[in-house]
């Protein structure tokens, strides 16, 4: 016998939307900043190899940070923003930094 179990950050909807974007200027500012940043936007950064895969290069894996509590299109349309806000921020990063 057993039990049937779901980690609580997937009941509700349990939907995990995500996308692939580079951001080397964001990368280049700190991955410590880019953290704060994705709080504040309510999204999450991985990396390309997963949750526990680590980072490599600039390239991340955005993902909307709540699972409970929110539609489908209201967990789209976060990550949408997030990524748009992040890459528009990421052009001036690599101003800043001459890349």
């Amino acid at each position: 016998y057993g039990y049937i179990h779901s980690c609580p950050t997937n009941l509700g909807t349990g939907m995990r939307a995500s996308v692939h974007v580079d951001l080397p200027g964001w990368t280049k500012e700190g991955v410590d900043k880019l953290n704060a940043r994705c709080e504040v936007l309510c999204v999450q950064p991985r990396g390309t190899r997963g949750e526990s895969g680590g980072q490599t290069g600039c390239t991340y894996d955005i993902s909307n940070k709540h699972r409970l509590g929110y539609s489908e299109v209201q967990l789209v349309q976060v990550m949408i923003d997030a990524v748009n806000t992040l890459w528009k921020e990421d052009q001036e990063w690599q101003k800043k930094h001459g890349m």
